[in-house]
Formats: structure tokens, sequence, C-alpha cells
């Protein structure tokens, strides 16, 4: 396909977080009293930032939760991070395929700048991610699903929207990529493709996302550590 921009999700695609964060919103929720499943979280709030939780059970219920909510959810989020969070599986082999072929890649996520650096470190990513290619929603006054993010991303990775790929796992995502006018790869490990509706194309393992991206066959493959000194 050939495009000079490649931007990640985070959560969910570089790293494994989503069953750990979920699992953990749902439970914190339903402590205190919004009684909340593992798969009403991920229906809910899987890619969006926390301002999202906040709205949704002040539209259900007309209740605030507690002034110190995201801190504490931040905290017990970031505890089970640094104790369990892997890498997705085949992420380093692309990562090392679009060092190999030259092509720019950065991230852009719903979550804060703190919870990416916590992820990456804990799972072994902060070599593979120069802090000027690192995008929060935190940069931006609206995250997904506004284009806000993926704009900025592109603006400041000097590319233009119609040259980026954005990939992506959340119907929240992939509406805010289709709102930049980048394409989206849908990833579908976790959630289904019909949830990911417009999406240019669709995968459900990572080891095919090179193909997908048009990088050399194999490119990657035989990725077995980073050794440093690539730049974009």
């Amino acid at each position: 396909m050939g495009y000079d921009l490649v931007i990640f999700d985070n959560d969910g695609v570089l790293v494994d977080s989503e069953p750990l964060a979920n699992s953990i919103l749902a439970g914190y929720l339903t402590e205190l009293g919004h009684p909340t499943s593992y798969e009403e979280s991920l229906r809910d709030y899987m890619g969006a930032a926390v301002h999202r939780v906040h709205d949704l059970v002040r539209e259900r219920t007309g209740q605030d939760l507690p002034a110190d909510f995201d801190s504490t959810l931040h905290a017990r989020t970031f505890a089970a991070f640094e104790r369990e969070l892997k890498p997705v599986p085949g992420v380093e082999g692309v990562l090392a395929a679009l060092v190999e072929s030259g092509t720019a890649y950065c991230l852009a996520s719903s979550g804060s700048h703190e919870r990416i650096r916590v992820g990456h470190r804990a799972a072994g990513l902060d070599e593979w991610f120069e802090e000027e290619w690192i995008f929060s929603s935190e940069d931006v006054g609206k995250g997904k699903p506004a284009p806000d993010l993926f704009l900025h991303a592109a603006d400041q990775m000097g590319v233009a929207p119609g040259r980026c790929v954005v990939v992506e796992d959340s119907p929240l995502g992939v509406q805010a990529a289709l709102a930049a006018g980048m394409d989206v790869l849908g990833y579908t490990a976790m959630v289904p493709a019909d949830r990911l509706p417009g999406a240019t194309g669709y995968f459900g393992d990572m080891n095919q996302l090179a193909g997908l991206l048009g990088l050399a066959e194999g490119a990657g493959s035989g990725y077995t550590g980073y050794s440093g000194g690539f730049s974009h």
C-alpha cells in the first residue's frame, strides 16, 4: 500500500493491556455501586479516555464518581501493568519490519503519557519509541472518536493525513481515523470486525500486519531483540 506514516493505537495493539485495564475498571465501578461486567467495560470504554467513564456513569445514574476516582483507578491499573503487562504477540516483529524498511511510525493513544510510559516500560517496548513519537489525548482538546489526536500526530510527524494508516482495535479509534481522512486497519483479536465498521482492512494476528502494510514479505519475522541505533 505504501504509506509514509503508520500510527499505532497503544492499548490492545502495542501492549496487551485491555484485559487487565477493563477487569480493574469493571471491578472498581462495581465496588462503587455501579455494577459493571468485564464485557460491559470492553463494550463501553475500550479505546476511550477516562472522562468517558465519568460521562456514562453520570448519564445513566445521575451520580458523579468520587473525586479520587481517576487517581485510584490509575494506581490500580499501573500496579497491574508493572506485575503482568506484556507486548501484543508479534508486534515487535512489525516494529522491526518498519525500521528495516525505513517507514516512519508513532503512537496515538487515549491514555495519558504516564500510562503509556508505565506500560511500555513494563512490556519492554520503551526502546522502540522516542518521546517525540508518542501522542496522547492529553495533547489535544478532544479525544477519540474526534479526529484531533490523529491529525495532531500526523502534523507533528510532518505527514499529510492521506499518507497515513492507523492501526486500531476499538470502535472509537476507527471512527477517529476515518474522520481524520486516514486509512485504518482494524485489529480483531479482541473485537469482532463488525464492531469496527468502515475499516480499510482487518486482521486478527499481528504477524499479518507487515504484509498488509506492504512491507517486504518476512521482514521483521526473524526479530530476536532490539539492537538500537535507528531513527525515522
